[in-house]
């Protein structure tokens, strides 16, 4: 059988102190745990094996029986304990240790659980080791929203997939419609947080938060830059020239604006508090002017045009 060197595995001496192979254990099962490696077979394998020299190595007593028994550690594959050693028994059989674990400790310890959750030692001779409960990790889904819903908010209904283990344990797909409530003037990227509606917990523990990230919509009219909303106004010369009272619209409907004379292209007017966010922070409306030339002009037109070329005294450059 093959001897499995716990110091090894979790990369300390044998002479480390308890505190020093908690840190080694805590800083391997950050990078090899399951939930942080969805899929990934090595990095749950590697995830057992430590776990298993954890559960020996933090243990007063397993330590020193291993370090018994590890005295032929060198003998590597040939490794066999002592003839006529009594082995100390967890609990229920089956589990997910190693034959080298149960051929030392006997058949106990964990069953089946993937060994998530870390383990809680319920003593020797009856109890067994028991998985503590876990809180299941949050998850993240997308949530596009048109900008119109995103700036009057009020309750929706979202339908979402989510993979649930059924009746034979295999996992598969199902459908779930939560009430979410969208707060008026959210933002692009801002979440919404659905307690409880994440992951699930194990071991009992309690599920995971669900947060629901906004994605605003391109919309026809309107662009966004952060909670300021941008509205492009194409205007004709003579409206330009001569100012105009024109009917603005806006997502709370729309609003008269007065036109100075004289304003140019990529000027930008403000409508106050016609944005996103809330409060103090709630954006604004920006009208932004874009002079527009007829593209196609009648005889007369261009007489009329060619007129004022000749009588206006204005100058659109300065170089």
């Amino acid at each position: 059988m093959e001897y499995k060197d716990y110091y090894k595995l979790l990369g300390v001496s044998r002479s480390a102190s308890g505190e020093e192979i908690s840190r080694a254990f805590k800083k391997l099962a950050r990078k090899y745990h399951p939930d942080l490696n969805p899929g990934n077979e090595t990095a749950e394998a590697k995830f057992k094996e430590i776990n298993e020299a954890y559960e020996v190595l933090k243990d007063e007593k397993k330590r020193k029986m291993y370090d018994q028994f590890g005295s032929n550690w060198e003998h590597g594959q040939n490794f066999q304990p002592p003839p006529g050693h009594e082995r100390m028994h967890f609990g229920g059989g089956g589990g997910d240790f190693s034959d080298f674990f149960e051929t030392i400790f006997g058949g106990g310890g964990p069953g089946g659980a993937g060994f998530r959750g870390g383990f809680q030692q319920g003593g020797f001779g009856g109890g067994g080791f028991q998985q503590r409960p876990r809180r299941g990790s949050d998850s993240e889904a997308f949530y596009e929203l048109t900008l119109e819903e995103a700036y009057r908010g009020g309750a929706k209904s979202i339908t979402l997939q989510e993979q649930v283990s059924g009746p034979d344990g295999i996992p598969r797909m199902t459908t779930k419609t939560l009430e979410v409530k969208v707060p008026a003037g959210i933002k692009d990227g801002q979440k919404i947080r659905l307690a409880s509606q994440g992951n699930p917990g194990m071991s009992g523990g309690p599920r995971g938060d669900l947060y629901l990230k906004i994605k605003l919509m391109p919309h026809h009219l309107y662009k966004v830059n952060d909670g300021d909303i941008i509205l492009d106004l194409p205007l004709a010369p003579w409206e330009a020239a001569l100012g105009a009272t024109l009917r603005i619209p806006t997502l709370d409907g729309a609003v008269e604006m007065k036109i100075p004379p004289g304003i140019g292209s990529g000027k930008k007017l403000r409508i106050k508090g016609r944005g996103l966010g809330s409060g103090a922070k709630r954006g604004d409306q920006f009208v932004r002017i874009m002079i527009q030339a007829p593209d196609r002009l009648s005889s007369e037109e261009r007489e009329l045009w060619e007129e004022l070329q000749e009588k206006s005294a204005f100058t659109p450059r300065n170089f």
